[in-house]
């Protein structure tokens, strides 16, 4: 598998559209999937940690510029990759989850601002000092280990956070790791912390093999995963591994009342710790111990990629708790990217589904923090001209915030003196037909449509994706080479390649059993969930998540299209019904009723109608067993125990729904002093109101801690 090809990397985020986020998001997702399995599965990461936090960010970005796209399965509520099939997995007692990232004093700043806000005594005096732990980032491999009754009994790697891969025999040969703990360890507890090497011994490991004709490893991380992740502990034995123990999973009895204390105790024990780790109490402080760290960070004998600032008090850290994957307690404060110089020697244009036209440098390859770059992000036609950027310019490249480096800078001292300014094409470079800019938009796009070869294919590749049909053995390379053979033009063509199996046979790569393998792969997803297929067809604005609620609305295919057709009329009850959903706006109803009434859709529907059986929508049944699950909530009103943000993630941790505003369908307005109007509403509904104390007693009863 190579890694995924990114169309919209070239796009700053705030200049994505709604039209094309969907497409954008997808190919990210695909992209933070390819690369955490790279990184934590193969132990062979393609690309730098900076240049995966930017893509990461960018996917962040994203979504939070258009929540209604976000979905569980999203890699941004993940952490690392599932466990190799080499070894056996073990489910972690305690996930193994992931930290945010800051990258700028901003970025602290406001991590701070929010731990602060959501703690209402903080909130309250801004002068009370809250401390935290400064920690190391360790650039390794992260590890747990088990100890029953003080007997190392089992270790595990993070795998995806869930389940991990079970290391224990070679976990056994690291001689920093304790096989016993002291009396007063507690009788279960597990011990985290990170599997790394140190800088001489990675140098003089590979020295040695590359004496011996063995792999040489890029870097010290890949060298502790790659030796760690051996099928024969002997190898392991073999590498001069250590381990940093510094965080704990599960634990029968408490081992101190902050993370300075629980630090200690685990040093007592034996374990390494990553040091120094300073208590820090300002943003001041913070930034001045990064600063210090990063000009001793040469000397310091091992791999680092940042700091972990902790909230120190773990009673405070369970009040925080968790948000997606990572803790609201703690943040990674990573250090900058790499830059350097190259020659630009020329630039072409890469054609989107959306027909978007994307200016891409090609540079003179150059090895840019142990990763060869070739290729470099110009954006759109204004990131150039305020740049002015031209072919034969020396430019600083830099790999982070997008997968595809950007182009920072030119060396005005070093260019040529016979270069000239670039001007898009006025032509498709694909089909010839005429480009335009849209107003408002700092994009150039294809005016040819499906004519363009490149947009075709481009919607075939989304209509397979995996959030889609994701038909096995049809991939984005085997769409292109068919499309380009004639053999598929349109989606229901995907369904008739039956009709073609000799030809497919014959083609390079592929005989009777692949051939066969993908036919079959095509029947079983012959039928298909209304929400994937409402996602298949592309639809402008519509995500997973926005697919699922109309399938979840509409519940049939039959239905589904009778009520676009007639919400097509915005004074029928059918328009009214479509922005009413939640999560749907007037500018996704738009986007999705054009579709739904453009002629060659309508007959692309049709045609894949009688290829498909379209399964109806069939919701989950809702959770039940506790006194909030399934609930719709309102808050109202100034909280005086917590904090608007704080009562909001209690309620919604414990399975209810909260939005902004009462309707009939809210089931309990909680409401705080100053309650106005929403109070008045609920009592006229007939809503359940409840003060703060009521909600927080509701929240005991059900055994939150």
């Amino acid at each position: 598998m190579t890694a995924p090809t990114l169309k919209f990397i070239d796009t700053p985020v705030d200049q994505i559209d709604a039209e094309t986020a969907p497409e954008a998001i997808a190919e990210l997702r695909t992209a933070v999937a390819y690369h955490n399995e790279r990184y934590h599965g193969a132990d062979a990461p393609e690309i730098s940690d900076a240049e995966y936090d930017g893509l990461f960010r960018r996917l962040q970005g994203l979504e939070t510029r258009f929540p209604e796209l976000l979905t569980e399965d999203s890699p941004s509520q993940k952490v690392g990759s599932a466990p190799s099939s080499g070894f056996r997995k073990l489910r972690h007692t305690v996930p193994m989850l992931s930290l945010g990232n800051a990258f700028t004093r901003e970025d602290v700043e406001d991590f701070l601002s929010g731990v602060r806000n959501f703690l209402h005594e903080w909130r309250s005096d801004p002068t009370l000092r809250l401390e935290f732990v400064a920690e190391l980032k360790i650039d390794g491999l992260s590890c747990n280990l088990r100890y029953e009754h003080r007997k190392l009994v089992q270790a595990a790697t993070r795998g995806d956070g869930e389940t991990g891969e079970d290391v224990t025999a070679n976990v056994r040969t690291i001689t920093d790791i304790p096989h016993q703990l002291p009396d007063d360890a507690p009788d279960v507890i597990e011990i985290r912390g990170e599997v790394y090497m140190t800088d001489a011994d990675f140098q003089a490991m590979n020295a040695r093999q590359q004496e011996m004709g063995g792999k040489v490893f890029a870097n010290p991380r890949n060298a502790a995963a790659g030796s760690l992740r051996q099928l024969d502990p002997a190898i392991t034995a073999s590498r001069p591994l250590r381990f940093f123990g510094y965080a704990w999973g599960e634990t029968s009895a408490p081992l101190g009342k902050t993370q300075t204390d629980c630090r200690k105790r685990l040093k007592s024990w034996g374990f390494k710790l990553n040091e120094p780790s300073p208590l820090v109490g300002s943003l001041d402080e913070m930034m001045a111990f990064y600063q210090d760290i990063q000009v001793k960070r040469p000397d310091l004998g091992f791999s680092i990629d940042g700091l972990v600032y902790k909230v120190d008090r773990l009673d405070l850290q369970q009040r925080l708790g968790f948000v997606a994957r990572a803790p609201r307690w703690a943040i990674a404060h990573k250090f900058p990217p790499e830059q350097t110089m190259t020659r630009l020697e020329d630039i072409d244009i890469q054609v989107g589904r959306t027909g978007k036209l994307t200016p891409v440098a090609h540079l003179k390859p150059i090895n840019v923090g142990g990763v060869m770059v070739g290729r470099a992000t110009l954006h759109n036609e204004d990131y150039i001209k305020a740049k002015d950027i031209r072919i034969g310019d020396m430019v600083v490249i830099q790999r982070a915030g997008d997968v595809i480096p950007q182009v920072v800078e030119i060396v005005a001292r070093e260019r040529p003196a016979d270069t000239k300014a670039y001007e898009m094409p006025d032509k498709c470079p694909i089909c010839g037909s005429a480009t335009m800019r849209r107003e408002g938009e700092a994009a150039w796009y294809c005016t040819g449509g499906l004519v363009c070869p490149a947009q075709a294919v481009e919607h075939l590749k989304h209509f397979v994706a995996r959030d889609a049909f994701d038909i096995e053995g049809l991939g984005a390379k085997s769409i292109a080479e068919f499309f380009e053979a004639g053999l598929i033009k349109g989606p229901g063509d995907i369904f008739r390649l039956k009709d073609h199996a000799h030809a497919i046979q014959a083609r390079d790569g592929w005989g009777p059993q692949s051939t066969q393998k993908l036919l079959d792969g095509i029947d079983a997803r012959r039928r298909i969930g209304l929400d994937r297929f409402i996602l298949a067809l592309g639809i402008p604005q519509i995500g997973r998540e926005t697919a699922r609620l109309l399938a979840r609305h509409y519940g049939s295919l039959a239905k589904f299209r009778e009520e676009m057709a007639l919400a097509q009329d915005p004074e029928h009850e059918a328009w009214a019904h479509l922005v009413a959903i939640n999560g749907i706006g007037e500018s996704m109803a738009l986007d999705l009723v054009k579709f739904m009434a453009e002629a060659h859709n309508t007959t692309v529907i049709d045609d894949l109608a009688h290829e498909l059986d379209v399964q109806d929508f069939i919701a989950p049944k809702a959770k039940s067993g506790t006194p909030l699950d399934g609930k719709t909530l309102v808050f109202t009103g100034t909280l005086t125990a917590m904090t608007r943000h704080e009562a909001k993630a209690r309620a919604e941790s414990a399975g209810a729904k909260v939005t902004g505003s009462v309707s009939a369908k809210t089931d309990y307005l909680v409401a705080g002093a100053d309650a106005g109007s929403k109070a008045t509403k609920a009592a006229a509904l007939g809503v359940t109101v409840m003060s703060e104390q009521e909600f927080i007693d509701m929240l005991a009863g059900q055994g939150e801690t």
